[in-house]
């Protein structure tokens, strides 16, 4: 199946080949797409550069999201290799890990303005460096999670950032909505990756999320892969603004009749 044959475009936060964002680079990559990649800094280089020539990549530029000039240097970098920009991939978030433990009201003032200047800021810059070269108009889409809307045990700030992404995206939509591009958040539920591991007590929520779940599981980077390349492509040209949900169904349950029976049970 080849339908982003001829498309071009650049995920920012692939870390590894466990990650959801190489989720969603492989599935691009298996239809046809034309990727460049970045990553944060000389340590992730190591990690990153194999995954991006193992996909033909023809542009593999260091970025720090929080600094506007590299910003402008990587689309600048972009726009002489490939030209024209059909989609852009955020999957971009920090937080101090003592910020991901404990109680909420314990985050300090330089812990909230690092995670949302990472994760949801950084949205906004990337997505002003890009829209001058989605031309004939292109797809956005961030990553997002359900403790942006329900409180979730130690998600703490990231939580925050998150809402305060999804809340930017829909604005951004509006923004861009008149030249064609289009800005959409996956709402992907817990994964075992290295980024997800920073959070306290996160296997019992990888636990927590089966018993809810009316599949009974929890989700792959696979599966989040299908979804992006869904609204990355032209197959979801009339979607812009949402936040689409791949959790096993985990978000529209209350209490699972598993979660009452292992309650009554203890």
């Amino acid at each position: 199946m080849d339908i982003m044959k001829g498309k071009k475009g650049i995920i920012f936060g692939v870390s590894n080949s466990h990650g959801i964002a190489y989720g969603i680079a492989k599935q691009l990559y298996e239809s046809g797409a034309d990727i460049a990649f970045t990553y944060a800094n000389e340590t992730m280089e190591k990690r990153v550069r194999p995954i991006a020539e193992e996909m033909n990549s023809k542009l593999i530029l260091e970025c720090d999201v929080t600094n506007e000039e590299q910003i402008s240097k990587v689309f600048a970098e972009y726009e002489k290799t490939y030209g024209e920009l059909d989609f852009m991939v955020h999957a971009v978030a920090f937080a101090n890990r003592e910020d991901l433990t404990g109680e909420f009201i314990n985050t300090s003032k330089e812990g909230w303005d690092l995670a949302m200047g990472v994760s949801a800021y950084s949205l906004v810059s990337l997505s002003r460096a890009a829209r001058p070269l989605m031309k004939n108009g292109g797809s956005i889409l961030a990553m997002t999670y359900l403790g942006s809307e329900k409180m979730v045990c130690n998600y703490n700030i990231m939580a925050v950032a998150k809402a305060a992404l999804e809340c930017s995206a829909r604005y951004l939509a509006d923004n861009m909505g008149k030249e064609n591009i289009r800005v959409n958040c996956i709402s992907a539920g817990p994964i075992k990756t290295l980024a997800a591991s920073g959070i306290g007590g996160f296997g019992k929520s990888l636990k927590a999320a089966v018993l809810k779940a009316p599949l009974k599981r929890n989700v792959t980077t696979e599966e989040v892969g299908k979804t992006a390349l869904y609204l990355l492509s032209d197959l979801s040209s009339a979607v812009t603004g949402e936040v689409v949900h791949v959790d096993c169904g985990c978000h529209s349950v209350y209490t699972s009749m598993d979660e009452m029976e292992k309650l009554c049970a203890e």
